[in-house]
């Protein structure tokens, strides 16, 4: 369906003096404070966790050596999606408006929808974490049992969800601490940045960047702060849809992650019967996650 005079009357009459509503900011890739962003040449990606060794044995003088078995644990899997979407314009609004192009504002708007598309589908994985987005491992991205080839879980959650606060960001770091391999082996994991919806941005800015412990009247350290445990800080995402979960980015490699198919293309085209003139733009990528202990998550009390 082509957008006709019918629905730009206002702009082919003299006299108007303005045109606003296409013209507002937007937030720009807010999924890279999240995402590891990498380039796919394939319809799909895949990535598997290994199992390394366990803890080597003490070898009793005179006797045979131990060996130990290497396996693979599970496959993260990223299927690419196309997002795309276009407009068109007939010819006779094109030659009767009086104002501003029509396409340059349109196809303005146009990228606002792509860009909105692609944050609202980075944050769904966030949004959906604890319910019903899993992970390569079978279950939830944000679980307390995440399996190993050991036998042991990790917990990538806190036991009781709680609200953004000193104790329960202390205790993610903990948390956080006590990663361990898919033979149970700790593997020195450390925090890296602060992933919150904008109602907590205050919290997190006295949590983070006082020196003195936020709420009480003693004259204690703030030891986040002092000890550097978030040392990336804090990142608002607008795209969160729970006003009281908060999500912490770790070192663990090969964690969340972006794949870009193809970059955004976009095409213009004109038709010789109709001289209606058609605007696209597309794009594949995906989000996914290969290891979820690259993200620590509490959806709040």
């Amino acid at each position: 369906m082509a957008i006709s005079r019918a629905q730009l009357l206002k702009e082919l009459l003299p006299g108007l003096n303005a045109l606003f509503g296409l013209e507002y900011g937007k937030y720009e890739d807010e999924h890279a404070e999240i995402y590891e962003t990498e380039t796919s040449e394939r319809s799909f990606e895949e990535e598997v966790k290994l199992s390394g060794f366990g803890a080597a044995p003490v070898k009793a003088e005179g006797a045979s050596i131990s060996y130990d078995n290497a396996q693979e644990s599970f496959t993260a899997r990223y299927n690419h999606e196309t997002v795309a979407m276009g407009f068109s314009i007939t010819e006779e609004a094109m030659e009767d408006n009086l104002y501003d192009s029509l396409s340059a504002r349109y196809t303005k708007a146009l990228a606002r929808g792509m860009a909105y598309t692609k944050q609202t589908k980075a944050a769904s994985l966030l949004n959906t974490g604890f319910t019903t987005f899993n992970s390569g491992d079978g279950v939830t991205l944000f679980s307390t049992a995440h399996p190993t080839v050991e036998g042991t879980t990790n917990a990538n959650r806190p036991a009781t969800d709680a609200d953004l606060n000193e104790t329960s960001l202390e205790q993610a770091v903990i948390d956080i601490a006590a990663f361990t391999d898919e033979r149970g082996l700790l593997i020195a994991a450390r925090p890296r940045k602060l992933i919150i919806p904008p109602a907590l941005m205050f919290v997190a800015t006295r949590l983070l960047e006082t020196t003195l412990r936020v709420g009480t009247a003693d004259n204690d350290i703030n030891a986040l702060n002092s000890n550097g445990s978030i040392p990336e800080g804090y990142a608002v995402n607008h795209y969160l849809t729970d006003n009281d979960a908060f999500f912490i980015t770790t070192d663990v490699p090969n964690g969340m992650k972006h794949f870009v198919r193809t970059a955004m293309q976009t095409g213009m085209d004109g038709d010789f019967d109709t001289g209606n003139v058609r605007y696209k733009a597309r794009e594949r990528y995906s989000f996914g996650v290969s290891d979820p202990l690259g993200i620590y998550g509490s959806r709040g009390a």
